[in-house]
């Protein structure tokens, strides 16, 4: 039986105005019926739900001859590689054969790869990021109205492991400790959406005003700044102002998030790069991200699983899967690298519990998974010659209708950017194009749009 809806003035942008301990605050009304439609699936204005984007890494690439499908677009045939996705590969998009052009600069190992498709341009030298990172201006769009505008993770416990960028002077640091990033999303700070109790705390209000206070002395110097130091004062100054929007959103009751169930702490996490303490951080992380997405703590996310230059270890081996890659020999009748191929095997694992997680996850008459968009993909194809061509990339998720899934795409040779252009263009980043030289492309990959 469909309710039908009377016609009112209330909006959800509507808000209660008071005064607490002498000062203005706002509250913002929760997540009331009137505001959805008549299944829960939309707003009542027709918008879509919240949407979420989110990119998962993981390094050294795959094994060609056991990874790459036969056969291209929908039901393609799950390989040895990729078995690990078993069923999910219904919600999984296979992109192949998309390559990375460098228009002759020089193909830095295990890290032009990476930067080109997440910025569109190749870098001149090591360090050099010459352009932002593809969830930035995502972010930028959807990110606001949560605590923070982006979360970035890495499984590896390594605090330098970050792919998320607004310039070389201005790489988002990630959380490393699965009990730290759970600190940061249900601890003291937290406000529980679906309390029927919510009261400012002044001390936020205090922080607030302080922070605006030293912005604006800050601003006083910066006419005697050469431009470099202009540069690093403006990236400074907009870690000031997500802070500030932060701390005013913690100032407003959140709206209601009917799933959003405060996750049980986990124990301090054992440090190091074996490959199975990396993969329990990975999936305690990976717990807690989708119950902070679920809360609305954020909307975009970063993920490493292993970094570019994985020095991940096995039980009973010296060798990193790094040094694998360029000592083992190819075994002739399987056109691998048999322990090699194993740490890739155990990547597909974790990207699977990842996407497992999302999809399990229940929102609205659906999942998680369902308004969320992951781009997925590694540093170069085969990591004992570090090509570029065919680096493989993956999709994970319908981002609320937008996108078909279970495709095996086939680039053709075609440049990489064209996912995150077409990624960028789905969230409503105002491009004509995107990428630098022969990475510059306005192709959108048409067979993924629904």
């Amino acid at each position: 039986m469909l309710i039908k809806r009377s016609k009112t003035n209330v909006t959800r942008r509507r808000v209660l105005k008071g005064m607490l301990h002498g000062s203005a605050i706002s509250v913002s009304l929760p997540l009331l019926d009137i505001f959805l439609n008549d299944n829960g699936s939309a707003m009542a204005s027709n918008a879509a739900l919240p949407s979420r984007f989110g990119t998962w890494f993981w390094g050294l690439g795959i094994d060609e001859a056991i990874f790459v499908p036969p056969t291209t677009g929908a039901g393609y045939e799950l390989t040895q590689q990729m078995a690990p996705l078993g069923d999910l590969k219904k919600h999984i998009n296979v992109y192949t054969n998309f390559n990375v052009t460098t228009d002759g600069k020089p193909n830095l190992c295990h890290y032009t790869g990476w930067v080109a498709l997440r910025c569109g341009a190749v870098p001149a030298a090591r360090g050099d990021l010459p352009g932002q990172s593809l969830d930035i201006p995502i972010a930028d769009i959807i990110g606001g109205g949560t605590r923070f505008r982006s979360l970035n993770l890495a499984a590896t416990g390594v605090p330098r492991d970050s792919y998320s960028f607004r310039n070389s002077n201005a790489i988002n640091p990630p959380e490393v400790s699965p009990l730290g990033f759970y600190q940061k999303m249900f601890g003291s700070e937290f406000q529980d959406p679906n309390s029927n109790n919510f009261q400012a705390d002044p001390r936020t209000l205090l922080r607030k005003s302080v922070l605006s206070g030293v912005v604006d002395d800050i601003k006083q110097v910066e006419a005697t700044l050469g431009q470099a130091d202009r540069h690093r004062l403006d990236d400074y100054l907009n870690s000031v102002r997500e802070l500030e929007k932060r701390l005013e959103l913690q100032l407003q009751k959140p709206p209601s998030a009917p799933f959003c169930k405060v996750p049980t702490p986990p124990a301090e996490h054992e440090k190091g790069l074996n490959v199975d303490v990396v993969s329990e951080r990975h999936r305690l992380m990976t717990d807690i991200l989708v119950m902070a997405l679920s809360c609305n703590q954020s909307r975009v996310f970063n993920m490493v699983c292993s970094d570019s230059f994985s020095a991940l270890t096995r039980q009973g081996s010296e060798r990193t899967h790094h040094i694998l890659t360029h000592e083992e020999a190819m075994d002739p009748d399987t056109g691998t690298q048999p322990q090699s191929s194993w740490f890739v095997q155990r990547s597909m694992q974790e990207w699977a519990y990842f996407v497992n997680a999302l999809a399990n996850t229940p929102e609205g008459d659906g999942s998680l998974l369902d308004n969320t968009l992951v781009y997925a993909h590694s540093d170069c194809r085969f990591a004992k010659t570090h090509s570029l061509d065919g680096i493989p990339m993956f999709t994970a998720g319908g981002l609320n209708g937008r996108v078909k899934t279970g495709l095996h795409i086939d680039g053709n040779g075609d440049s990489g950017t064209r996912l995150g252009y077409t990624i960028q263009r789905l969230f409503g980043v105002p491009l004509d194009s995107w990428g630098q030289g022969s990475l510059r492309t306005s192709n959108a990959i048409s067979e993924i749009l629904a």
